[in-house]
């Protein structure tokens, strides 16, 4: 996983910037892929293991949510990260794995409460 001990709020060079962005990419993807994985192992009735794999999905999703407020701190609402494609791409698996999360977190207890 991205190590957030690197990270820094006053980074704003571009090979940092693209380090940080890596990092929400990565983490992002990771608790989405955490969530779908915890999603089929509930439709097979694998619960216990459903919420071990959700709570992974969880701290990835927060390391990447930690890299995130990094950033907008690092920017103070003044412009002074460059917003790249690359940026809006990481944002974009960002708020698609937390809106996967919260729908697979509703679906696995709807399996669970079917059995």
């Amino acid at each position: 996983m991205f190590d957030l001990n690197t990270v820094e709020p006053d980074h704003t060079e571009t090979s940092d910037l693209e380090e940080i962005v890596m990092g929400l990419i990565i983490n992002a993807g990771q608790a989405r892929s955490l969530a779908y994985a915890a999603l089929k192992e509930a439709k097979q009735g694998q619960f216990i293991v459903a919420k071990e794999m959700m709570e992974n999905s969880r701290q990835a999703l927060s390391d990447a949510h930690r890299v995130q407020t990094q950033l907008i701190e690092s920017d103070a609402g003044e412009g002074k990260v460059k917003v790249s494609l690359v940026l809006v791409h990481a944002q974009d698996h960002l708020m698609n794995a937390m809106l996967a999360r919260e729908l697979i977190t509703e679906m696995i207890e709807l399996y669970e409460n079917m059995n």
